[in-house]
């Protein structure tokens, strides 16, 4: 009950990044409908194209993540604990509101799958969803139940461990680990080739790698703009986003994948493209992708923007300009840019060289 009084009386724009995770949840649950139609209609390859599916699911958990780390509701306050509310207690009601936003992208997701097949009302598109949907397969409903089920259950269990106390760790602490499994997916790419199993596993490597990487990276961008004897704009912009990078590194290494991944999908086009087995859901599924990447970058902006007012209202009472806090905010995407769009087409050169040996 807690956690729907919280959603409840949330403010409109938290309300919208709620109405974003059940969309994207929706999203992943049709496509993993799909793959089950395929899958009683053609068992032959099935297993590949459900490891495909994945790779959304595991975007939308992200997502999902970051949204519920950014919610009002879920911050402690001062006194919260007299009445009941700690941090563990507030876990759990953000960890409960994010698995109710997700049951509900499943539920909308089964709803459209089931009317696209002609199971509700009749069929739409002079039945040609049918046809894609393989209507004239039975569903199985305990199988659809539980794959939709895995959304919500992954988002809940991903927030109330991310949202669980623990010490914070220095930026730098991944960026080791994170090199090192680029490398072994760039290594694991080259070595099965353009296989569907060898090569979603170098590029999951490659994901994750970037992903770990990007809180290290962004603090290296910081300490990059206030290299060589800074001024007061270039130590403002570095310090923040050195004090930012925990927090948006994580999505920014996600985007960079996504986008080497994209790049990679071009400069293979003329040589079969990328191998992926989900049909004509294929662009749907790399759209998914890309917008939970890109929502789960800028929520994740949004909310250091938060977290930085006190010490903005701060450099404003004393006197400092406005058009100075907008020049260093524009001096740290252009330093973020710098380096992740290099990186991106970098990791993008080598992956297609490693499918193309």
């Amino acid at each position: 009950m807690l956690a729907l009084r919280l959603a409840r009386g949330s403010r409109p724009f938290v309300q919208l990044r709620r109405l974003l995770v059940a969309a994207a949840s929706a999203g992943t649950g049709f496509l993993l409908l799909y793959v089950l139609a395929g899958a009683v209609a053609r068992p032959a390859g099935s297993f590949p194209r459900l490891l495909w599916a994945l790779i959304p699911l595991a975007v939308t958990v992200h997502f999902a993540v970051v949204v519920a780390r950014a919610d009002p509701a879920t911050q402690p306050r001062e006194g919260l604990d007299a009445a009941g509310l700690g941090p563990v207690r507030l876990m759990l009601a953000a960890a409960i509101s994010t698995a109710v936003a997700c049951a509900l992208g499943s539920a909308l997701a089964l709803a459209v799958f089931l009317h696209l097949r002609g199971e509700l009302a009749g069929l739409p598109f002079d039945g040609t969803g049918a046809a894609l949907l393989h209507a004239d397969q039975p569903l199985p409903v305990a199988a659809a139940l539980t794959l939709l089920a895995l959304i919500p259950l992954a988002a809940s269990a991903a927030t109330a461990l991310a949202l669980r106390p623990h010490p914070p760790l220095a930026p730098q602490t991944g960026l080791p680990w994170g090199i090192a499994l680029t490398a072994c997916g760039l290594a694991a790419s080259a070595y099965a080739g353009r296989g569907d199993a060898g090569m979603l596993i170098g590029w999951s490597l490659t994901a994750v790698g970037l992903a770990l990487a990007g809180p290290g990276l962004a603090y290296a961008c910081g300490s990059l703009v206030q290299a060589v004897r800074p001024g007061a704009l270039r130590l403002l912009a570095g310090r923040t986003l050195q004090e930012e990078a925990p927090r948006i590194g994580p999505p920014l290494g996600v985007l960079c994948s996504v986008a080497a991944g994209t790049l990679t999908a071009f400069a293979l086009r003329d040589r079969g493209g990328l191998p992926v087995p989900l049909g004509p859901l294929t662009w749907p599924a790399v759209g998914l992708v890309a917008l939970c990447a890109a929502a789960t970058l800028l929520t994740s902006v949004v909310e250091a923007r938060r977290g930085r007012e006190p010490g903005r209202r701060a450099l404003l009472d004393l006197g400092a300009p406005s058009n100075v806090l907008r020049t260093a905010a524009s001096l740290r995407a252009t330093a973020l840019l710098a380096v992740c769009v290099p990186l991106s087409w970098g990791v993008a050169q080598l992956t297609s060289l490693a499918l193309t040996r």
